[in-house]
C-alpha cells in the first residue's frame, strides 16, 4: 500500500491515477495510523511553501513525516513535497521546511527570454544515477511547473539535474528519502517507469 499525503495541496489525484495505471495500491489519507503503517509514502504538491508548511503543521502530519523517514519507509516527495524536505525557501522567508534534508529553495532568476514559472519538458543529467531512474537513459524528457528551484547543500544527493536559466537539482535520493521537483504523474512513459522504480523499492 503506498499512502499520498492530503494536506489540501492539490495534485493528489493524477498523482493516484498513475500509481492505478501501474496496478499499485493507494490511499489518499492524512490518517496517522495508515500512513505510518503504508508500505510506501509520497507528499506530492503544489502551491506556496508558507501554506503548505502551515496545512502541514494545522494536520500535524509534519510530524508524521518525520516519523515515517525515521522508520525508514521510502518517501517521494514531488514538486512542493521536494521543496518542503529542505530547510526554507526564498518564497516564505521566516518560515521553516521540514528541514529532513540540508539545502534551500531558490527563485528562478530573472532573464530575457526565460518565462517564470518554468512549465514544460526538460531533459535531465544523471550526476549520481539514484534507484529512481533504473532503466532511464540520460537526456530524458520530463515535465516541469515550478517558479522555484533547489540548491541541495551535498552535491553527493543529488541524483538529476536540468538547467533552466540556472542548474537546478531536480531530483535528490538520501538513504529512503526521494524527491523529484519535476512531475513523475505527468511525464508520459518516462515519469510512470519513475514511480514503477519506487513502488518496487
Amino acid at each position: 500500500m503506498i499512502a499520498i499525503i492530503d494536506y489540501d495541496a492539490g495534485n493528489l489525484r493524477s498523482v493516484e491515477k498513475a500509481l492505478a495505471s501501474l496496478g499499485e495500491e493507494t490511499v489518499i489519507t492524512r490518517n496517522f495510523k495508515e500512513i505510518l503503517n503504508a508500505d510506501k509514502v509520497i507528499l506530492p504538491g503544489v502551491g506556496s511553501f508558507g501554506d503548505a508548511m502551515a496545512q502541514l503543521k494545522k494536520y500535524e502530519l509534519d510530524k508524521v513525516v518525520h516519523e515515517v523517514a525515521e522508520k525508514e519507509t521510502p518517501f517521494l516527495g514531488i514538486c512542493l513535497g521536494l521543496q518542503l524536505l529542505f530547510e526554507s525557501s526564498e518564497e516564505t522567508p521566516g518560515v521553516e521546511g521540514l528541514h529532513l534534508l540540508d539545502g534551500h529553495i531558490l527563485r528562478i532568476p530573472e532573464e530575457e527570454g526565460l518565462k517564470i514559472p518554468h512549465i514544460g519538458w526538460n531533459s535531465l543529467d544523471f550526476p549520481n544515477k539514484g534507484r529512481l531512474f533504473e532503466g532511464i537513459a540520460e537526456q530524458s524528457y520530463v515535465y516541469f511547473v515550478h517558479s522555484y528551484y533547489l540548491k541541495a547543500a551535498e552535491e553527493s544527493i543529488v541524483t538529476a539535474t536540468t538547467e533552466y536559466g540556472t542548474h537546478i537539482h531536480a531530483s535528490v535520493e538520501k538513504e529512503n528519502i526521494f524527491a523529484c521537483q519535476f512531475h513523475p504523474e505527468k511525464s508520459s512513459t518516462m515519469g510512470l517507469q519513475i514511480l514503477k522504480n519506487f513502488a518496487k523499492l
